[in-house]
C-alpha cells in the first residue's frame, strides 16, 4: 500500500510503498478514504512528543470502509463505511486515561496511508449526512471537544460559553457542538476573519486576546461575564480567563500551547467559586455519545483544505504556519 513515512525528526513526510497490515483476532482492515491533520503529527515531526519511533506512519483521524475481519470479528462489518475512534486503551477509570492510553498514529501506525488495522470496537459508523473528507475530521479533535465541553464542563443550553483561539479544528468543533445543545457561543482570536468567520457559524460575537482588557469588553458585549470558558493556551493569558469567567463558572482547558501559567490569582478562583478542570481526548462513552451528536443535529465540521495523500508534506507545513480555519485533509482514495 501506498504511506506517508517519518524517518526521523524534523524529515519531510515520503510517500513510498509500505505492506498493507493483516487484521489480527478483533481487529478490522479499514480501506481509508480520507485522513485528517493534528497539531500533533507536526509535533511528533519536530520531535516534541514522547515516545518517538522512527519509522512511523502518523495520522489519528481517518474515514474509509472496512475491507477485511479478523477472526472473530461480526461479519455485518464488511463493507460498512466508519470512522475512527483515535483514542486507544482508556482504561478502567471514566474520570482520567489509564498508563495504557494511546493514540493512533505513535505508537500505533496512523492514518495517512491506504489501510489501517484497529480493533473493531474503535470504529463506528459514518455520519450519513458527512462527506469521508467531512468525517474524517472528527475523531481526535471531536473526542476532545466533547469531553471538555460536556463531559467536564458540563455545559448546558442557555448558558454563555467563550471558546478561545477560535479556527483549529478542537475550538471549531467546540464551537459547533456548544451551540448545537443550545449555548451561546463567544470566542477569541488574533484574526480579525477568524472571529467573522467563527461568527458566521454561530458564535454571537468575538475580541482580539491580544488587545488590553479583551475580557472585559468582550464580558460587556456578551451581557456578562461567561459560564464556560473552553481553552487550549494557558500561559501568561490566563488570568485574563479569570477575569471573564462568571461566579460559579468552569474553565476548562485540553491544552497549552502558550506554556505554564505562571502565576495565578488564587483569590479570584475562590472568591467566585470558580472550577478550574483538565482535560484530553475522552474514553470510548465520550466517543459514542460524540457521534450521536454529530448525526442527530447534521453537524457539518469545517474543512480548511482537502490534499492529495502525495502532497501531505505540503498539508503539513499548512498546519505548522497556523493560518487554517477548521481540519487540513488527505484525500486517499475516491
Amino acid at each position: 500500500m501506498k504511506a506517508l513515512v517519518l524517518d526521523g525528526i524534523n524529515q519531510p513526510l515520503q510517500l513510498r510503498d509500505v505492506p498493507t497490515p493483516t487484521p489480527a483476532p478483533g481487529e478490522v482492515l479499514v480501506q481509508l478514504r480520507a485522513a485528517a491533520l493534528n497539531h500533533r503529527d507536526v509535533w511528533i515531526q519536530k520531535g516534541q512528543y514522547a515516545g518517538l519511533k522512527f519509522p512511523c506512519i502518523l495520522g489519528s483521524d481517518g474515514a474509509g470502509i472496512v475491507a477485511e475481519l479478523g477472526e472473530g470479528v461480526d461479519e455485518a462489518l464488511r463493507g460498512q463505511a466508519v470512522i475512527i475512534n483515535a483514542g486507544h486503551d482508556w482504561g478502567d477509570n471514566p474520570r482520567a486515561q489509564g498508563k495504557s492510553f494511546k493514540i493512533l498514529g505513535l505508537p500505533e501506525q496512523g492514518t495517512f496511508a491506504e489501510y489501517v488495522s484497529v480493533a473493531a470496537h474503535y470504529v463506528h459508523p459514518k455520519p450519513e449526512h458527512l462527506s469521508f473528507e467531512q468525517a474524517a475530521t472528527l475523531p481526535l479533535g471531536g473526542a476532545t471537544a466533547y469531553r471538555a465541553a460536556f463531559t467536564r464542563a458540563g455545559i448546558v443550553a442557555g448558558e454563555r460559553v467563550l471558546i478561545t483561539g477560535v479556527g483549529g479544528g478542537v475550538a471549531l468543533l467546540a464551537l459547533q457542538l456548544a451551540l448545537a445543545r443550545g449555548a451561546e457561543v463567544w470566542v477569541t482570536s488574533s484574526s480579525a476573519e477568524k472571529i467573522a468567520s467563527a461568527q458566521a457559524l454561530g458564535a454571537k460575537g468575538g475580541a482580539n486576546y491580544k488587545d488590553e482588557n479583551w475580557a472585559a469588553t468582550l464580558s460587556k458585549q456578551a451581557g456578562g461575564p461567561f459560564d464556560v470558558i473552553i481553552d487550549s493556551a494557558a500561559g501568561p493569558g490566563f488570568g485574563a480567563l479569570l477575569d471573564a469567567a462568571a461566579p460559579g463558572g468552569r474553565i476548562v482547558f485540553y491544552g497549552a500551547t502558550q506554556g505554564d501559567i505562571p502565576q495565578v490569582a488564587a483569590r479570584k478562583i475562590f472568591w467566585k467559586q470558580l472550577s478550574v478542570l483538565g482535560s484530553t481526548m475522552g474514553t470510548e462513552q465520550d466517543f459514542a455519545d460524540f457521534v450521536r451528536l454529530v448525526q442527530e443535529s447534521k453537524l457539518v465540521p469545517v474543512v480548511d483544505e482537502v490534499f492529495a495523500l502525495a502532497d501531505g508534506e505540503a498539508a503539513m507545513r499548512r498546519m505548522d504556519n497556523g493560518q487554517q480555519f477548521g481540519k487540513l485533509v488527505l484525500r486517499i482514495t475516491e
